[in-house]
């Protein structure tokens, strides 16, 4: 198959409910859909002319006909996917991974394109006109030296650009140790550290072994290993790849900060393709955390936020700006909330 196209997925299905849930999957994780279409619309002309690298097919019923055409031609050919559950359950977002799973195994990655030229190239307000102003109930008080509040930023497609904008406009001081996990090419790991933080006040580090969550620091959970934490969050490199498809794993990084941080807890949901993340999301609230995501028209792709708001797990979506008063807010509150 050509490394350079996106790779091509074509559908067949008799179920008209299944042909949509399996084309949310197929272009939802970045893969290109170009035939979506009942058995019996299928015909030489439509299979000869149709440029495919996988079939996905799913039938009811055999259909010996179906399967000749399809068989004789090059292209592979997945069968069996199961019925997808209903949206907004928590079997979706595993049926869609195992979907994905599945197209992965025989095409690979979707061919997705992200750069940090951009950012760092871009000349933007002096800092302090973009920043919030840190409520005098949080400069006044005297920080714990015990981690406070924990908050994953997730992103993936369109991330980098979102979640620098939202730490630009977050105030110095805040009692919050912020961990990225970012859907990203290895190589470009080490220029994330340099980029998010350009023009603000944020120190930014790859988290690995040996370094800790702090208050006002950003972590990046790195792509090779999983990480868990501490009780006191110091970084425990687990010397083991992440689970599942992405790297990191949102799923992962979600479902080990909750355990250990529970109601200090926060996540918030950046542009990104795919789903990663809304198999925890539902973990993270259960255990005392919140999550919120990016509002979908100011996404670049907005299949990530969508996917965790489909879950009922997001209780605030909003611009880059709008998240950073809305942590600003949260924090304010809890603060007072424990000194009461």
């Amino acid at each position: 198959m050509d490394s350079v196209h996106n790779p091509r997925v074509a559908i067949v299905s008799d179920s008209s409910l299944q042909r949509l849930a399996l084309a949310h999957a197929v272009k939802g994780h970045g893969y290109d859909l170009v035939l979506n279409i009942p058995p019996e619309r299928l015909d030489n002309k439509t299979l000869a002319n149709t440029k495919a690298d996988v079939w996905l097919v799913d039938m009811h019923e055999e259909d010996d006909d179906l399967l000749d055409k399809l068989l004789s031609g090059d292209t592979p050919i997945l069968f069996g996917v199961e019925q997808a559950p209903v949206q907004g359950t928590r079997a979706y977002p595993r049926w869609e991974r195992r979907v994905f799973i599945k197209l992965h195994d025989v095409i690979g990655q979707p061919v997705i394109s992200e750069s940090l030229e951009p950012l760092e190239k871009v000349t933007p307000k002096p800092v302090k006109s973009l920043q919030l102003v840190l409520p005098p109930e949080i400069s006044s008080r005297r920080q714990s030296p015990r981690l406070e509040y924990v908050c994953v930023l997730a992103a993936s497609l369109g991330g980098p650009a979102a979640v620098k904008e939202f730490l630009d406009y977050l105030p110095g001081g805040l009692p919050v140790a912020f961990l990225l996990a970012q859907h990203i090419d290895v190589r470009m790991q080490e220029s994330l550290t340099r980029v998010l933080v350009r023009h603000n006040h944020i120190p930014c580090r790859m988290g690995k072994g040996g370094e800790a969550l702090k208050h006002g620091e950003l972590l990046i959970a790195p792509v090779e290993t999983e990480i868990d934490f501490s009780a006191d969050g110091q970084v425990v490199a687990r010397d083991m790849p992440w689970d599942g498809p992405y790297s990191p794993s949102i799923d992962q990084v979600l479902a080990n900060v909750s355990r250990r941080f529970g109601k200090r807890s926060i996540a918030i949901i950046f542009s990104g393709m795919g789903g990663d993340g809304s198999i925890s999301g539902p973990l993270m609230v259960e255990s005392g955390g919140v999550i919120w995501a990016q509002e979908s028209g100011s996404c670049a792709c907005s299949s990530q936020p969508d996917a965790m708001r489909s879950t009922g797990c997001v209780s605030f979506s909003g611009k880059p700006l709008e998240l950073a008063q809305k942590l600003v807010s949260y924090i304010n509150t809890g603060l007072h909330n424990t000194a009461a």
